[in-house]
């Protein structure tokens, strides 16, 4: 099976972040992972600290999907949302949703095996 990750960049709705993080964690994250093909998720906070310029996106959240089809698998999100099977909120900001799916390049690396001393400048 090929591995993908899937990489959704949203915001709350003015006024309806608690309800945005409620549906988010409780009902759109396993409504995702029921779909054929998508077998992890995690979401994360924009944190205070950052290198630099404004994110326009407090939150992200990172699918792993595992599929030899992956348009079939797309397409089945797709045709499930808005349904019964994947339950949207008005909490969530629909119009500046970014989302997009990148496959690997290259294993990952690990600082432990990477490790050296510092270079003069």
């Amino acid at each position: 099976m090929t591995k993908y990750t899937f990489v959704v960049l949203s915001n709350p709705t003015a006024g309806k972040e608690a309800e945005y993080n409620e549906w988010y964690n409780g009902q759109h994250i396993p409504d995702v992972l029921n779909v054929p093909g998508f077998v992890r998720a995690q979401r994360f906070k924009l944190a205070d600290a950052q290198m630099g310029k404004h994110n326009p996106h407090k939150y992200l959240a990172i699918y792993e999907i595992e599929t030899d089809d992956l348009a079939g698998a797309l397409a089945e999100l797709k045709a499930r949302g808005g349904t019964a099977d994947i339950v949207m909120s008005d909490a969530i900001d629909l119009k500046n949703v970014g989302a997009y799916v990148f496959a690997p390049v290259a294993e990952a690396v690990e600082a432990k095996n990477v490790r050296r001393p510092r270079r003069a400048a």
